[in-house]
């Protein structure tokens, strides 16, 4: 009945008004249908809303390129007929469809989200894997390189020890007279520098093989 009185009402057919054989009505400007006239009548401003309560009245739209809403027992000039429009119990599949939609896009838009989340999850697990794999052949390339310095200084070790060995041999084959190793003064100098000096490569080579 409310509905009926905006439509009838001349002065905002502007707004509102009957179509062309009135067999039903146009809201011809939504936006200010729902700020200036459903406030007048109804407890909200929700177009929307007011869509929806229409649907639950048997009222259908019946054209895409504007809001024209059609009832049997809507009609021009035969007010009569308006008790006959009941509010439905059972609403049809579709028109719960228009509730329905939106749900359905939201549970889409969820899924896709865990979609979304599980790709990125195992994107990231594989890049941490790679990265785990790379550090794992970098840390077995050093180890091999490390092997192989301390068997070099090894090598070296043992052979600044040959070294200062002979020389020690050759230092006891010196000079002797009525059995007596004699002792030369330079002799002596040159002895204690490469006892120095073994000594000093011993300690250096030992130091850098830890």
């Amino acid at each position: 009945m409310k509905t009926y009185m905006l439509v009838e009402d001349p002065a905002t057919d502007d707004v509102i008004s009957w179509n062309g054989d009135g067999t039903g009505f146009v809201v011809w400007q939504p936006a200010e249908f729902g700020r200036d006239l459903l406030p007048t009548l109804f407890k909200h401003s929700n177009f929307s809303s007011f869509v929806r309560q229409l649907n639950t009245y048997g009222f259908r739209k019946v054209a895409t390129n504007r809001w024209e809403f059609c009832n049997g027992m809507f009609r021009k000039g035969e007010r009569e007929l308006l008790c006959n429009i009941r509010r439905r119990k059972a609403w049809t599949n579709k028109q719960q469809q228009p509730i329905a939609e939106p749900m359905q896009v939201a549970a889409q838009e969820s899924d896709e989200a865990q979609r979304s989340s599980s790709t990125s999850s195992s994107s990231g697990y594989s890049s941490l894997m790679d990265e785990n794999k790379r550090l794992k052949m970098e840390n077995g390339e050093l180890s091999s390189e490390l092997t192989s310095m301390k068997k070099k200084c090894k090598e070296l070790l043992e052979l600044v020890a040959k070294y200062a060995e002979n020389e020690k041999e050759e230092e006891d084959k010196g000079l002797k007279l009525f059995g007596v190793r004699l002792e030369v003064e330079g002799n002596r100098e040159r002895k204690r520098k490469r006892a120095d000096i073994s000594e000093s490569a011993c300690f250096l080579l030992s130091q850098s093989c830890k």
